[in-house]
C-alpha cells in the first residue's frame, strides 16, 4: 500500500473542496405573501352565510310545538319504518 498516493488523491479532492463562497452583502427586502386559493374564498363565503343563520328554524319549530299540545300532532309509523329501514340499509344507523 502506497501512502504517498492517498495522499496524492486527497490533495486533488481538497483543492475542489476548498472554495470559499462569496458571500453578498446586499440583502434583499422580500415581503410576505398570501394567497387563497378560489375554493377557500368560496369555503369562507359558506362559513359567513352558515354563521348569519340560526341553529333553528323558529318557524317550523313553533308549528310542531302547537301540534304537539293540541294533540295533533302524528306521526306515521309505516313512514317512521320505511325511513328507518332505508337509513339502516344505507349504513346510516
Amino acid at each position: 500500500m502506497r501512502i504517498e498516493a492517498y495522499n496524492q488523491v486527497q490533495s486533488v479532492y481538497q483543492t475542489q473542496k476548498t472554495r470559499q463562497v462569496q458571500k453578498t452583502n446586499a440583502t434583499s427586502h422580500v415581503a410576505d405573501q398570501i394567497s387563497i386559493s378560489s375554493f377557500g374564498k368560496d369555503l369562507q363565503i359558506a362559513k359567513a352565510a352558515l354563521a348569519k343563520t340560526p341553529d333553528m328554524r323558529e318557524d317550523l319549530v313553533a308549528e310542531v310545538k302547537k301540534q304537539v299540545q293540541n294533540n295533533e300532532y302524528n306521526v306515521s309509523t309505516e313512514s317512521f319504518a320505511d325511513k328507518l329501514l332505508a337509513k339502516f340499509q344505507q349504513g346510516l344507523v
